[in-house]
C-alpha cells in the first residue's frame, strides 16, 4: 500500500473486525472501519460465544467486558460425556481459576462494540471495500470478512475447505431446573450436543443450545414445531444421559431456531504486502470446543501486540510491512492448527460408531478423567487459544 490517511483499514462488521478497529485506535493508529452494509431482513441472533480469559482481558482493555458481562454467564463446572460410560469433569477450582469461561450473548457483544465504535477516536467509517483497493489510502489491509471473504478471494489466495457435512443447530432455551453454572456436552454418535449456561430470558435457569447434526437431521429439526423440537430434544437428552436429562429439567424454547454448515477451512496464506487475514477469514474450526471466536480475538490481540512492538523498535517500518506481518503469522498458526485439529480429530473419532473404536474413545475418556495434569494442561490450552 502507498503512503496514506491512514495505518490500516480494517474490513469486516462482525466482532473481530469491530474489536480490531477498537483496539488499534486505543494504540493510538488511524483506522479506516470499511464496514459492510446490515443484511436487508436480518433475522434475531440466538448464537452464544464461549469466551476464555484470553478473550475477556482483551475486552477489558478495550472497556467492553464491564457492560458486557451484564449479558454473561460464567461456567465454573463442565460436564463430557461420551456415548458410553466415557465422562469428563472439569472444574474452576480444580484449574484454580474464577471460572472456566463466560457464555455470552453475540448480538449484545457485536452491539457493544459498535456503540464503543461510535466514540473511537482515529476511527472513521468508510464505504465497504470494492475488489482489494480500500476506499481510502491505507498502509494494511486487514480483512475481517469471516469465511465467505470476497476480499480474500479477489486476492487471489486459496481457502482450504471441506465440509463435515454436518450443520450447527442453536436456540435460546429455558430450563425449569436452574443451571449452576455448569456447561454440559454429549458426544452422541454421530451428533454432539451442548447445553451452555446462560442468563436470559430467565437469569441462573437458561441455555443456549449448540446441536451439530448431519445435514439431513438438520433439516428435520429446522422444520418441527416449537413443541416437537422441546420433545425431540427431551428425548435425545434422556437417551445419552438420563441424569443429566433430570438435572436439567424441562426444556423450552425462547427463540427461533438456527442452523448453519460447518466445515473445516484455513487459507491458504495469511498475509502479504499489504494486507493480513484474520478471524474466519483465515479458519474455520467445528464448535465443538466453542473456541472460533476465541481464535478471532487471539488473532487480534496478536496483530496489535506485533504491531506495537514494530512500532517501538522498527518505527521506520509501517503497519502494511511485509516482515512484520509474517511475525503475527508465525505467532498465530501454531495455535490455530493445534485446535484445528484436536476438534476434527475429536469430531471424527466420535462419529464413528464400530463397536472397538466406542470402546477405545470411552475408555481414553476415562484415562484422561483420572489423570489430574493431563486434565490441567487441557483447560489451560483452551483458557488461552
Amino acid at each position: 500500500m502507498v503512503d496514506g490517511a491512514f495505518d490500516v483499514c480494517v474490513s469486516g462488521s462482525g466482532a473481530v473486525a469491530m474489536s480490531l478497529a477498537l483496539a488499534l485506535s486505543a494504540e493510538g493508529w488511524r483506522v479506516a472501519w470499511a464496514k459492510a452494509p446490515p443484511p436487508v431482513n436480518p433475522r434475531p441472533d440466538v448464537r452464544t460465544y464461549a469466551l476464555n480469559a484470553r478473550a475477556v482481558n482483551l475486552l477489558e482493555r478495550l472497556r467492553i467486558w464491564p457492560s458486557l458481562k451484564a449479558h454473561a454467564t460464567p461456567v465454573t463446572d463442565m460436564a463430557i460425556r461420551g456415548d458410553g460410560e466415557g465422562l469428563l469433569r472439569f472444574s474452576s477450582w480444580a484449574q484454580h481459576v474464577s471460572e472456566l469461561a463466560w457464555i455470552v450473548d453475540a448480538a449484545a457483544l457485536e452491539r457493544l462494540l459498535g456503540e464503543a465504535l461510535r466514540f473511537a477516536p482515529r476511527v472513521e467509517v468508510v464505504p465497504a471495500l470494492q475488489g482489494t483497493t480500500p476506499p481510502v489510502p491505507a498502509h494494511l489491509l486487514a480483512i475481517c470478512e469471516g469465511k465467505h471473504s470476497d476480499t480474500r478471494a479477489a486476492l487471489g489466495v486459496g481457502f482450504d475447505r471441506r465440509d463435515y457435512g454436518h450443520w450447527g443447530v442453536a436456540a435460546r432455551l429455558k430450563a425449569s431446573v436452574p443451571h449452576h453454572g455448569l456447561a454440559r456436552q454429549w458426544f452422541r454418535s454421530p451428533d454432539i450436543l451442548a447445553l451452555l449456561p446462560f442468563q436470559d430470558p430467565q437469569p441462573g435457569a437458561s441455555y443456549g443450545l449448540v446441536w451439530s447434526v448431519p445435514r439431513e437431521r438438520a433439516e428435520q429439526l429446522m422444520a418441527l414445531s416449537p413443541t416437537d423440537f422441546e420433545a425431540t430434544l427431551a428425548q435425545a437428552l434422556r437417551e445419552s444421559d438420563p441424569e443429566a436429562a433430570e438435572q436439567v429439567g424441562t426444556l423450552t424454547l425462547s427463540s427461533e431456531v438456527a442452523a448453519w454448515p460447518l466445515a473445516l477451512a484455513r487459507a491458504q496464506r495469511w498475509s502479504g504486502p499489504g494486507w493480513v487475514l484474520l478471524g474466519d477469514a483465515a479458519h474455520q474450526v467445528h464448535p465443538l470446543a466453542g473456541q472460533g471466536l476465541n481464535l478471532g480475538l487471539a488473532d487480534v490481540d496478536t496483530l496489535v501486540s506485533v504491531l506495537r512492538d514494530a512500532r517501538a523498535t522498527e518505527p521506520w517500518r509501517h503497519a502494511g510491512d511485509e516482515r512484520t506481518l509474517r511475525r503475527y503469522v508465525r505467532q498465530r498458526q501454531w495455535p490455530t492448527v493445534a485446535m484445528s485439529t484436536l476438534t476434527d480429530g475429536l469430531l471424527h473419532l466420535f462419529a464413528d460408531d464400530r463397536a472397538p473404536l466406542k470402546a477405545v474413545r470411552n475408555a481414553g475418556m476415562r484415562v484422561v478423567e483420572g489423570m489430574g495434569p493431563l486434565k490441567h494442561w487441557l483447560v489451560g490450552r483452551a483458557l488461552d487459544a
